[in-house]
């Protein structure tokens, strides 16, 4: 077992390598390294006007809005969110997050693992 405590600021931002990801970084929080077997905490900044790619995968997200206001797409629905709003992202979805605001966007993102 690990114990981690730690500001978020002193974990490294990477920009997100993924093709159709325009604008995106993000800071891996908590991840499998850190002892953590089943979850993995990342939190995302989408710069103004960017956007994470329309993309699926076999994994579901929670995501939790922390500042700034997004679009969200899953699948054929498109809602809103802004601080405060959480979003549920089933396994297999197609979705993608923009940032419609002025500011940066940033959500928390869990995940779990996933071993191929």
């Amino acid at each position: 077992m690990s114990f981690k405590c730690v500001h978020h600021s002193k974990v490294k931002l990477e920009d997100m390598q993924e093709s159709g990801a325009e604008g995106i970084k993000v800071r891996w929080l908590i991840k499998e390294d850190d002892g953590a077997p089943n979850f993995a905490m990342r939190l995302f900044e989408i710069e103004q006007e960017g956007h994470s790619p329309l993309h699926s995968h076999s994994w579901e997200h929670e995501v939790y809005v922390l500042e700034g206001n997004c679009q969200v797409t899953c699948e054929s629905e498109k809602a809103n969110a802004s601080a405060g709003y959480v979003v549920f992202i089933p396994s297999n979805a197609k979705h993608q997050f923009a940032n419609t605001g002025k500011s940066t966007l940033r959500f928390l993102c869990l995940v779990p693992h996933h071993k191929q």
